[in-house]
């Protein structure tokens, strides 16, 4: 199995095999030349020959012409035309209505729904002038969800405002097309929801699914929406004949992408008990918030393989059947998140929900971009936890710490773990260490402020500064190359991580209550861990009457 990051390399061998997939992906098709108001209007001439009838009337028309002729052609066809209400989860709906022929190919569910859509004003003034605008707030109009099975992406979506100039939502999913390029390659799979649970060739499937990143990926994505949104969902709109004339075309961009690395465990019991104690130690540190179980009916297996029979070629598991655990860390428009799937994938994926976050373009040809971005911040998310998960510190730093260091030709002083600011600036560092591109100075002052309340007001730009030029001196973290933001290295992660839990969950419970004798009854109900504190205790005391420290 590929190493692939230090997460993944320290759990190998517990691993049947891994895979990097990405999930889903949204695209937005625009007619660029319509964007504009100009533009809009010179569209308009070369549609109608002329501004004579450019006025709200006429296009409020095409919604009204776009419905009559979905639902003819629904009704033609035996294609189901269902209008939803607000909260419905449309995806869910047109699950019910997936063909039962494996080798159908085309749409086959058109669901209808309110949003806010990008509705022109055309507004006539004077001799013949014309003023187009975008209404704001965007009014709520019905769009329109054609749902279709393609040969390479499986089940795909299209969702189009039938007002023009007819902007278009395109939903895929990855694991969609891994899946049917592995029944091309006759890789048997177990497929339960969005997640493959049992690969009969783990390295052939993780091959498919890497090609999905590969330079021509984007086109791809491009011939996929080309086969479907003129023939299938535009023409309700504007027909063949119409969209030649006025030269309508579509243009993509990539709005929402997932990414995700699947581990595949040898048994569920494992990964489990793996996954849990990794939340458990992390948790804290890191500083994360959202965890959430939702608690099934059945235990995880010891192993997925008792009865030795191979997969089948495709198993859908409709319904979670397992606890399921979630925990997130948000960034903005980033989300990271872990979770397991089935009987023994445990899966971290990092979401955008707009790729302007990222910084690196929104246009069809930085796909791969943006995916190499998702990447590095998954892998980073992942050396993150396992740093923080298995911590050392050797007593040779420790003790060197409180010394003096130079950061470039600057002296600077030491870390005093005495210090209470000093312990929050650690706190600080180990709570924003996830964060996509690394953190500012800004970012520990506010998580200090939280950590000290007494420092809410006291505590400034320039003694954080400062208090991170002590971290760099010591090789706790770097700053990175040509910017202003920090990220904490490997060692320095696993070093303050160490020094925090020995002195918090080590040190301070041992030392309590040593230098007294416990009266009353013993709890009937002890942890394990309490046991342990227990006994370790009584050693201590025993230990004090010997070296002559008071009791």
């Amino acid at each position: 199995m590929k190493a692939l990051d230090d997460f993944s390399t320290y759990y190998e061998d517990f691993l049947d095999g891994t895979y990097d997939c990405i999930d889903r992906i949204v695209l937005n098709a625009y007619f660029i030349m319509a964007q504009s108001n100009g533009g809009f209007r010179t569209w308009w001439r070369r549609l109608a020959l002329g501004d004579d009838n450019l006025d709200n009337t006429h296009l409020m028309r095409f919604a009204g012409r776009f419905a009559r002729r979905v639902r003819a052609y629904a009704n033609k066809n035996g294609i189901p035309l269902i209008h939803c209400q607000r909260g419905d989860r449309k995806h869910e709906i047109a699950q019910q209505y997936l063909p039962k022929d494996a080798t159908f190919r085309g749409l086959f569910c058109i669901l209808a729904g309110r949003a806010p859509g990008a509705v022109r004003d055309v507004r006539h003034y004077g001799n013949g002038g014309i003023d187009i605008r975008k209404k704001e707030p965007q009014p709520y109009v019905n769009h329109y969800s054609f749902h279709i099975i393609d040969p390479d992406w499986g089940h795909i979506t299209i969702k189009l405002c039938p007002h023009p100039p007819f902007n278009v939502q395109i939903m895929l999913n990855g694991h969609e097309y891994v899946a049917a390029q592995a029944r091309k390659e006759n890789i048997s799979f177990t497929k339960e929801g969005n997640c493959f649970t049992n690969i009969s060739d783990a390295a052939g499937l993780a091959r498919i699914a890497d090609t999905m990143r590969a330079q021509c990926s984007e086109g791809r994505l491009v011939q996929v929406c080309e086969r479907w949104i003129y023939s299938a969902c535009l023409c309700f709109a504007l027909d063949m004949v119409e969209q030649e004339a006025s030269g309508f075309h579509y243009n993509y961009s990539i709005y929402q992408v997932e990414f995700s690395r699947n581990l595949l465990f040898k048994s569920g019991r494992v990964m489990e008990q793996v996954f849990h104690s990794v939340i458990d130690r992390t948790r804290g540190p890191l500083d994360i918030k959202t965890v959430k179980t939702i608690f099934g009916y059945k235990h995880r297996p010891f192993t997925h393989r008792g009865n030795g029979k191979p997969p089948r070629l495709e198993v859908v598991v409709e319904k979670p059947v397992y606890n399921l655990t979630v925990f997130k860390v948000h960034f903005g428009k980033i989300t990271i998140r872990m979770y397991s799937k089935g009987e023994h994938v445990l899966r971290t994926e990092v979401v955008v929900h707009n790729t302007k976050a990222l910084g690196c373009g929104k246009v069809i040809e930085r796909f791969g971009r943006i995916v190499d971005s998702l990447k590095s911040i998954l892998e980073r998310f992942l050396s993150v936890l396992r740093s923080v998960d298995v911590s050392f510190i050797d007593i040779g730093k420790l003790e060197s710490w409180p010394l003096g260091s130079k950061v470039g030709l600057a002296k600077v002083g030491g870390v005093d773990i005495n210090r209470p600011r000093m312990r929050a600036v650690m706190e600080a560092v180990l709570a924003v260490s996830t964060k996509p591109g690394g953190f500012t100075v800004s970012d520990i002052v506010e998580k200090v402020r939280e950590i000290l309340p007494e420092l809410k007001s006291n505590y400034t730009l320039r003694q954080a500064s400062y208090d991170l030029k002590k971290l760099r001196g010591k090789g706790l973290i770097r700053l990175i190359d040509k910017s202003r933001r920090y990220e904490a290295t490997g060692d320095g992660l696993r070093a303050m991580t160490a020094f925090l839990i020995l002195r918090e969950k080590v040190l301070r419970p041992l030392l309590a209550n040593t230098c007294q004798c416990r009266r009353g009854p013993k709890p009937k109900r002890c942890c394990a861990i309490e046991t342990h504190y227990e006994n370790v205790q009584i050693e201590i005391q025993k230990i004090f009457k010997i070296i002559g420290i008071a009791a």
